[in-house]
Order: C-alpha cells, then structure tokens, then sequence
C-alpha cells in the first residue's frame, strides 16, 4: 500500500514540477475492426436481452407499426414524443403528444416516451442519447414508466472507443449532455436486492431498424 501511495505521488509531483510535459498515457486500446455489421446487430441484441431489455428486429418502414404494437402490448394510450421524432416513426393507433417543454409532473402521467438515439454501443449493450432531435430533452427519459428507442443499424458501434470517436464533436463543439443507457432502470443497493424503475423507467424495448 505504501508504495503504490509513494509512487503515485511522485507521478504528482512530476506533473507539477515546472516545465516538465506531462507523462504520456498509453492509448493502446482497441479501436474498431469489430464484427460485421451483422455481427453487431446480434451482439447488441444479445447484451440489450441480458439486461431485462426487450428488443425487435424490424424494417424501417415499419417503425410506426412496431411503436404502436409495443404500445399496446403494454396498454400504453398516452405517450410523450420529442419534437423532433420523424414523422414516420410516430404512433397512429395511440396517442403521440409532442414535449412542449411538459414538467415532471405532467410527464408522470404518461404511459412512455418514443425516442431515437445517437449511437448504440454493441459490446457493452448502451443507447447513447445527446439530446439530438429525435431524442428530445433528457427529462423525457427520466420520467415514464416504459421507453421505446429506435436504433437505426447505421448508428450501431463496436466498442466504447468508436462511440467516444462519434460522440466526441457533439460533447466538445456543440456542448450536448450525453446520458448512456443500459438496460432498464435498476439498483440492487438495498440488501442487494434488484429494484426496477429507481431512477428511470422500469421497461426498456428496443427497436432496431435495418
């Protein structure tokens, strides 16, 4: 203990003496080459199961079909959209209301949120959102029981390095909040007990589009 203490002090110090660069970080991690992009709808999917997520392969002209049929598979009449979704991802059978800036309370009263996202993480099961249009405010996530995320196959990664290589631009140039999603809402910090829907929803389906 002692001396992995002294030595990380003496990295300290050397960052801190004048005039000496900093110590180089080695970046030797992997970068990308992962599976095809086949092999990464299936590695999504299968990481996505493991979490408690439910998930669809679907057409993309079918997006709208699918939101409806998960709606209502769930008895979800009322769902909250972001202003952005695209016009044909939007649900007809159920009753899609745009966020007009809705607060915590008014969210709380409906069944879920439709979103898209900005990229899926294949090798550790995660939906980035950014806050990008078809996302809407990160509130909206937050707050309904059930979440519904279009993943379109182009936004699927590898690995956490190719995501951060995306996400990059929009954290750095544009200042966008990211919130990282694995599976749904759960804690086990109570008697190590497993507890969904703490601090987000309870119910995470995933559509993934090809």
């Amino acid at each position: 203990m002692s001396s992995a203490r002294d030595e990380m002090l003496a990295r300290v110090r050397l960052a801190l003496r004048d005039g000496a660069p900093p110590p180089a970080i080695p970046r030797a991690y992997r970068r990308g080459a992962g599976p095809e992009p086949a092999g990464l709808v299936d590695l999504l999917t299968g990481r996505l199961v493991d979490y408690g997520s439910e998930v669809h392969h679907i057409e993309r002209a079918a997006i709208a079909t699918a939101v409806d049929e998960v709606c209502a598979a769930r008895c979800a009449r009322r769902v909250v959209l972001p202003p952005g979704l695209p016009a044909d991802w939007r649900p007809t059978r159920v009753e899609g209301v745009p966020d007009s800036g809705l607060d915590a309370r008014q969210l709380d009263a409906f069944d879920g949120v439709v979103t898209g996202c900005t990229v899926a993480i294949a090798e550790t099961g995660t939906l980035v959102l950014s806050s990008a249009a078809p996302e809407g405010r990160r509130l909206l996530t937050l707050i309904p029981d059930l979440h519904v995320c279009v993943v379109v196959s182009e936004q699927i990664v590898d690995s956490v390095p190719a995501a951060i290589a995306r996400l990059a631009p929009l954290a750095r140039l544009r200042a966008r909040p990211l919130t990282l999603v694995s599976g749904p809402s759960a804690t086990s910090d109570i008697e190590l007990s497993r507890v969904e829907g703490v601090h987000g929803p309870r119910q995470l389906v995933v559509l993934i589009a090809t």
